[in-house]
């Protein structure tokens, strides 16, 4: 299903793992992914991050963001089977994934783009959620638009187009959660 918002392509398939694909995965995943507590600099500061993330790719693939650099683990065989399924339906190719687990309520990421300058000029950013259901928030850098989703349990969200350059967006913080989340991005590292 497509959202529509001004400068952005979103398209939001709320079901497209099972229940219990979904949790089957979840359970492998928070088991058997290299998690690691990062921290990046912020007004000169180091801070430990709000969740726990892991970086999986291609050989010798690097990412960067906030004085954080990452090279790639080598792809689980779960990472390369859900890659696969997601570029059938996308029809896009991606060689990196970064996997974030939510802890509960209080693990968050704030508001930012995707927009660094080996993601491209119109990056495609296909985002699986796992686990707890929580609101995604999106907004325009220039418009007053904001968006609200609902990212549920095998829920697939896909931003394209001018959404990185145009949007920010965030998963903010909420006391009322207890239950962990783990979100997958799978993106396409250039160069």
């Amino acid at each position: 299903m497509n959202i529509s918002a001004s400068n952005a392509h979103l398209n939001f398939e709320p079901n497209f793992l099972s229940s219990s694909q979904a949790r089957q995965l979840f359970d492998t995943l928070q088991s058997s992914l290299n998690w690691r507590q990062d921290e990046i600099y912020v007004y000169g500061r180091a801070v430990a991050i709000p969740r726990l993330q892991a970086w999986y790719g291609d050989s010798g693939q690097e990412y960067q963001y906030s004085g954080l650099k990452m090279t790639a683990m080598p792809w689980t065989k779960e990472l390369v089977d859900i890659k696969a399924k997601i570029e059938a339906v996308t029809g896009c190719q991606f060689n990196s994934c970064l996997a974030n687990l939510y802890r509960d309520g209080s693990d968050t990421v704030g508001w930012h783009s995707d927009d660094e300058p080996e993601l491209g000029a119109q990056p495609v950013i296909a985002s699986l959620s796992l686990g707890e259901t929580r609101n995604f928030q999106l907004k325009h850098k220039t418009l007053k638009e904001k968006l609200t989703i609902p990212l549920n349990s095998g829920s697939l969200l896909v931003m394209a187009g001018e959404t990185q350059h145009a949007w920010q967006h965030c998963l903010p913080r909420t006391k009322r959660l207890k239950s962990p989340r783990i979100n997958l991005t799978f993106r396409k590292i250039i160069g």
